[in-house]
């Protein structure tokens, strides 16, 4: 099954635009798409209408979501959001969503009063001009660090100052997954853990899901990128374990991830037909 539920376009952090995207897939082949930008859903909509201008892409099925960036402790999880359906739930989503992108925008204004404190001068109204339209974050301020030659490269920006314990980080109060699960749970959506692996421990993974497997915590991405059955074999048997849907998605960024050429991934046949029915009653973008 070929399908791509886990991307990113301009109206986040990724480099090609919803409708380049869309043309990619189109020429996959995919047969389920979901944009999931960081924290926005401003480009679904655009997918779907170029998905349906192609002749290639007007059989692909294209869901409304997103990303999620949640807090549980001092853990950020990767929450995914598929099939957010019109009517109050989206609203509350939505309005959730606009305080977020607010505080991030107020965020990056911090980070650079901080790196001011350091020694640093950099000005955060280019920033925010530049990621008008989707949502600031640390890389735009670690790219804008390289730009003005304080730092190397986006990673020396995140290990000198923005790393999560950096001098300049400024944390901000996040959604905590408790009410991710609820803001998606109430705009009638599907919601999976996104890139299990990087949490790096499965027993931490495992826990998470112990404890909200019933809050809506049904799928576990256990492929991811170029991940082979050898790698997803630990969140498979985790799946199988607590009854979860294994789900898959590229985690596409465009230039910003260089060793994934276009968007899409395939779903082996074994897991295919359980998505497809836990997905069947989520509404199409029309």
């Amino acid at each position: 099954m070929r399908l791509e539920l886990h991307c990113h376009s301009t109206c986040s952090d990724g480099s090609q635009t919803p409708e380049q995207l869309a043309q990619a897939l189109a020429d996959y082949d995919a047969e389920l798409v979901c944009l999931t930008d960081h924290d926005t859903m401003a480009g679904c909509e655009r997918v779907a209408r170029a998905l349906a201008d192609c002749e290639r892409g007007r059989a692909a099925r294209v869901l409304r979501g997103l990303e999620l960036s949640c807090k549980h402790g001092k853990q950020t999880i990767h929450l995914l959001i598929w099939g957010v359906a019109d009517g109050p739930g989206r609203d509350a989503l939505e309005r959730r969503l606009a305080e977020q992108r607010e505080r991030r925008r107020e965020r990056i204004v911090g980070i650079c009063d901080r790196l001011a404190s350091l020694g640093v001068t950099l000005d955060p109204e280019p920033i925010l001009t530049a990621s008008a339209g989707r949502t600031p974050g640390r890389p735009d301020v670690a790219k804008a660090l390289v730009a003005a030659r304080i730092c190397t490269s986006v990673r020396d920006a995140f290990d000198r100052y923005l790393r999560d314990d950096g001098p300049a980080n400024v944390d901000i109060e996040s959604i905590s997954l408790a009410e991710g699960l609820r803001l998606g749970r109430e705009a009638g959506a599907r919601m999976s853990l996104a890139h299990p692996h990087t949490l790096r421990h499965f027993a931490v993974v495992r826990e998470l899901f112990v404890e909200f497997r019933e809050q809506g915590l049904e799928g576990i991405e256990a492929f991811y990128g170029g991940t082979s059955l050898v790698r997803a074999e630990p969140w498979l048997r985790l799946a199988r374990e607590l009854d979860l849907v294994p789900t898959a998605g590229s985690d596409f960024h465009g230039e910003a991830v260089a060793e994934l050429e276009r968007p899409g991934i395939e779903l082996p046949l074994a897991y295919s037909p359980r998505l497809r029915s836990w997905m069947s009653e989520l509404p199409a973008i029309v």
